[in-house]
């Protein structure tokens, strides 16, 4: 009976998840594209997924951005009020290699996975849609695998 409870309880939180993003110095591309995930066409709720701009209610952390300095801090800042499990994922070129704001004598510092632990990557300027919510439900079984009784 406590098997059946368990994983009901896990497929259950599986399909609720919870977002919160940043971003730490974008050309706003990727913003856009995030945004786009909230449409009607795309529509994020209809896979569990909600945005929250609290990091204490989010379960994942979508970065984007190429993380200036003045976000390095922050950006860990934002990692450790998130509540375990939790993930964070790389939106676009930016936050994975800086893309074409990387350059010798600039005043960027990728990548993100230099400052929190990045879980999954969707590179692309900007990426779609479609792959950013791809990673997010790909991400979702991992986070929340036997979730409760690891607690115990």
């Amino acid at each position: 009976m406590t098997d059946l409870l368990q994983r009901l309880k896990n497929a259950v939180r599986s399909r609720s998840i919870h977002v919160a993003y940043v971003d730490t110095g974008s050309c706003n591309g990727c913003d856009i594209e995030v945004l786009a995930c909230l449409s009607p066409r795309y529509d994020l709720e209809q896979y569990g997924i909600y945005v929250h701009n609290n990091p204490r209610e989010a379960d994942v952390l979508l970065v984007i951005g190429c993380c200036t300095p003045q976000w390095e801090d922050k950006l860990k800042g934002l990692w450790e009020k998130i509540p375990e499990p939790k993930v964070a994922i790389a939106i676009g070129n930016c936050p994975i290699s800086g893309c074409v704001f990387n350059r010798e004598g600039g005043y960027v510092n990728p990548p993100a996975s230099k400052h929190i632990p990045i879980a999954a990557s969707v590179p692309g300027c900007p990426p779609r849609p479609t792959e950013i919510i791809r990673a997010i439900l790909s991400l979702a079984p991992t986070i929340f695998a036997d979730y409760e009784e690891k607690k115990q």
